[in-house]
């Protein structure tokens, strides 16, 4: 917990110990950030490393006692994830770790058989990469190229479940976790067509787990040659976006220079004006498909129960979910408008 902070947190237990004292030993966390990084946790996150581990022993706690069935890593360092995300609020943090269980439990044929392996096609097709450099803010950025996409070669899902791998790698690193991540895509070449496998389904399931149901930190959106038709799909979505988010959109156009505003050109490839040379897919393909053992691993504990109380696991209000599947019931009429 974090001391002087502007909401009211759950106290971690005192007194008798807890029921995961019993537990068998876990893994010790040892922190790995810099003191620069462990700074600006403090300031941004609210983290104090002297209250740190105590803080993760009460989301601990009370994953235990709320959400006995979870079937949740109870380790330090995951912990650790959630309550980064959320700038240690027990609460709130609390709720990203459940979401983020409801999320994979929903949408099968995203997190079925999930692993490096089996999204192998669309790594090779560079769909989406993780540029080789940070940026100043010591931010990765992931860049996606939808025009990558051959729909008649496997469905939409793939591509999510390809993206939802990666960020479950970058989030394996505590600076990442302080700093957050960058996106970067390159609508050039979508059609209408290709588009309209981004449905209203789909649509709410992404920003469900973008915004409510991952422990990472999207500190702006870049998007790149757009055409005419993104400006209808981003209208669409843009109301079902957090404020937060929606304004860390930028739509640069064809305008590299805009684009370089954002994303210096130094660590950015040739294709997006930039000076580190030709964009190169294959150093992230081979650090992601070598860390299949790790997702298999990580992964075997991330089974809900089937006797969940799924009145326990919302991502969202009734009302909200409502006012979702309105609007997006006109997204396809709105794109066929636009186009």
């Amino acid at each position: 917990m974090s001391g002087d902070s502007d909401w009211t947190r759950t106290s971690p237990s005192t007194g008798s110990p807890s029921d995961n004292e019993f537990l068998p030993d876990r893994p010790k966390y040892v922190c790995s950030l810099s003191p620069d990084l462990i700074t600006k946790a403090r300031e941004e996150l609210q983290e104090k490393p002297e209250w740190r581990l105590r803080d993760v022993q009460a989301l601990r706690d009370m994953v235990c006692k709320d959400y006995p069935s979870l079937g949740t890593c109870l380790d330090d360092a995951f912990l650790l994830r959630f309550l980064r995300a959320r700038k240690f609020d027990y609460d709130r943090a609390l709720q990203l770790l459940v979401n983020y269980y409801t999320c994979r439990r929903s949408w099968p044929e995203v997190f079925n058989n999930l692993k490096p392996s089996a999204i192998k096609p669309v790594l090779e097709s560079g769909f989406v990469t993780v540029l080789p450099h940070r940026d100043p803010e010591g931010r990765h950025v992931v860049c996606i190229r939808p025009d990558r996409w051959t729909p008649s070669n496997y469905p939409i899902t793939e591509n999510i479940r390809a993206i939802y791998l990666t960020l479950e790698k970058l989030i394996q690193s505590e600076e990442t976790q302080v700093n957050g991540i960058v996106i970067l895509a390159d609508y050039k070449g979508v059609s209408l067509s290709k588009a309209s496998h981004f449905g209203p389904f789909v649509a709410k399931k992404v920003i469900g787990i973008l915004q409510d149901g991952f422990p990472i930190r999207i500190k702006a959106v870049n998007i790149i040659n757009e055409p005419r038709i993104f400006k209808g799909i981003f209208a669409i979505i843009k109301p079902f976006l957090k404020e937060k988010i929606a304004n860390r959109f930028f739509l640069h156009g064809c305008d590299l220079n805009s684009l370089h505003q954002n994303i210096p050109p130094v660590i950015l490839p040739e294709e997006y004006g930039g000076t580190s040379g030709k964009l190169d897919i294959s150093a992230w393909n081979e650090l992601l498909l070598a860390s299949e053992e790790d997702f298999l691993h990580d992964f075997s504990q991330l089974v809900l129960p089937c006797d969940s109380s799924p009145h326990d696991m919302l991502v969202s209000g009734d009302a909200d979910e409502k006012q979702r599947d309105d609007s997006l019931r006109g997204m396809k009429a709105q794109l066929y408008y636009c186009y």
